[in-house]
Order: C-alpha cells, then structure tokens, then sequence
C-alpha cells in the first residue's frame, strides 16, 4: 500500500518557489551506527514527505550502498506512486558500484538514479576520478567529496580546496561537508566561503551534506551552518557580496528577506550551483521556511 499524505485544504503542494524546488535531500539513512534509524522509518518519512505539502521541496533519498537491498525490499512493500530518486552514496569501494546500479535499475518502478557518491582521497588526481566516471553512467551525475582537514591546518586547506577544482574542472560534482557527529565536520564560515567561491569561479553545481538548520545557529561553540545561509552565500558569491557574513548571520529575517528579493536570474544562478542540500532534520524544513515567509503556510 502506497504512503500518501493528504495536504492542507486550500494551499497547493506543489507551489514551490523555484529557489527551493527539489532542494532538500533525506540524508538519514547516512546516520552513524550509534544513532542508526531503520528502512521503514526513513522510507515512511520521505514517502510521507514527498506526498504532502512541501512535496515539491523534497529531492533525493540518500541510500549507502550497504543499506541498498533492504531500501529495495521496503519500497516494494510500501509501492510508492512514482519511483523514488535515489542518491546512491559508496561505502563498501568503487567496485560494488555496478552491481548496485544493476540493481537499482532492474526496478524503475521503485527507484530512479539520480547520483553516485563517494569521497576522496585528499590527493584525488584525473586518473581516479577517471576511474570513478567509469563506474557511472552517463545520465547519472558522480558526486565527490574531497576529505576536508578536521584541524586548522593551511596547508591541507589549500590542498582541500584544489582537490574540489580537480573535481569540478573533471566535471563531477563536489560535495561540501557542512555538519556531522563531530564538531570537526562543521567546516568554518572563512572555509564553506571558500568552497562556494572555487565552485562559482568554475561553474560547477555542488551539493551539500550535514545541513540541520534552516538558519546558522552557534551552540556552546558549535557551528550548525543553515541552508538559507548557504543560499544567500551563494548569491553574494555570484554578485561579489559579503559571503562570509552572510554564513555568520543567525537574523533569519533579514536572511529570508534577502533571498526572497533575489531576481528571477539570480535564483537560476544560485540553483545552477547549489543543486542540492542533504539535511537529517524531521520533518522535512518546509514549516520552518514557511515560518520565514519563504514558502506558502
């Protein structure tokens, strides 16, 4: 039986604004093992999800490699009404990649690939990227995320931010770490404006993961970056604004009336970039937004 979500009366579910159509993917199943959460839950939830109100702002589900087969059995349990957009992320080496893929495309009723993502080593070179375009098909977007240095540390910085140019310019996606169960996955502001503005100079989209807020917030030291922030950023970024501040700021007011203001130009810009934001947050951030004046309520 297919789960369905019956929207609120009176306000179309599908009335996205352009800004973030599809933007946010379900990240869940990437949950360490101390705090794992099972297939169905997380099957149920994006189902749910992409049924109801803020359906038009639910991307990909983000799936390992190890937690595919049981994806595939909870899918054809519940049968979803139109196949699901998977991000198939390799955890178990490059070469479990085409069995993985011939499963995932053997049921086109379940599941539609979207993207097939790994990291890097930090000195990724053509020739391992090249490996990995070889493992990917052509309508198939390979996404790579090139480690980030846990500790201030210059050097490896600079080494982190040339190996996202060697895999934008070799036209795969790169990936940003924003957050995780670390204090150390949360890259600084200066770093992230970094990021956006190798990305931009080469012209690359990118995506994200590790995103749990709708706006920045700093506990006890913490930086919880903020998928608005990252948007504004990357408008900035396009228009050689202040980006590290936009990052910084937690008035959630002044951000949402920014990127509500963008032109129709600027949003496919910022959008052309910033292609998707891996979240974990329950549920899915639309009635946050929407507390911001930036999606229907």
């Amino acid at each position: 039986m297919a789960v369905t979500t019956v929207p609120t009366a009176g306000i179309d579910p599908w009335s996205i604004p352009p800004l973030f159509a599809q933007l946010v993917d379900d990240t869940s199943l990437l949950r360490a093992r101390v705090d794992v959460v099972a297939v169905e839950t997380a099957v149920a939830r994006y189902l749910g999800a992409r049924a109801g109100l803020y359906g038009g702002l639910v991307g990909q589900l983000v799936c390992p490699v190890s937690r595919l087969s049981a994806l595939v059995k909870e899918l054809a349990r519940s049968a979803p009404a139109r196949p699901v957009d998977l991000s198939l992320v390799v955890d178990t080496g490059l070469g479990a990649v085409p069995k993985a893929l011939s499963m995932v495309l053997s049921r086109p009723s379940l599941l539609a690939p979207r993207t097939v993502e790994t990291a890097a080593p930090p000195d990724v070179d053509g020739v391992w990227l090249d490996r990995v375009a070889e493992f990917v098909p052509e309508d198939v977007v390979a996404v790579v995320e090139p480690r980030r240095p846990t500790a201030e540390d210059p050097d490896g910085t600079d080494a982190w931010l040339d190996a996202v140019r060697r895999v934008a310019d070799q036209g795969c996606t790169p990936k940003l770490r924003c957050g995780g169960p670390r204090p150390s996955d949360a890259p600084t502001s200066e770093d992230v404006e970094r990021f956006v503005r190798v990305v931009v100079e080469t012209g690359r989209a990118f995506t994200t993961f590790g995103l749990s807020q709708v706006v920045r917030t700093d506990d006890a030291g913490a930086r919880h970056h903020g998928v608005v922030n990252l948007l504004v950023a990357v408008a900035r970024a396009l228009g050689d604004g202040d980006v590290t501040d936009a990052l910084r700021s937690t008035d959630g007011a002044a951000l949402a009336a920014e990127a509500d203001g963008l032109s129709e130009r600027m949003v496919a810009g910022v959008r052309g970039l910033l292609s998707r934001c891996g979240t974990d947050a329950e549920p899915v951030p639309g009635t946050a937004l929407a507390g911001l004046g930036l999606l229907p309520r």
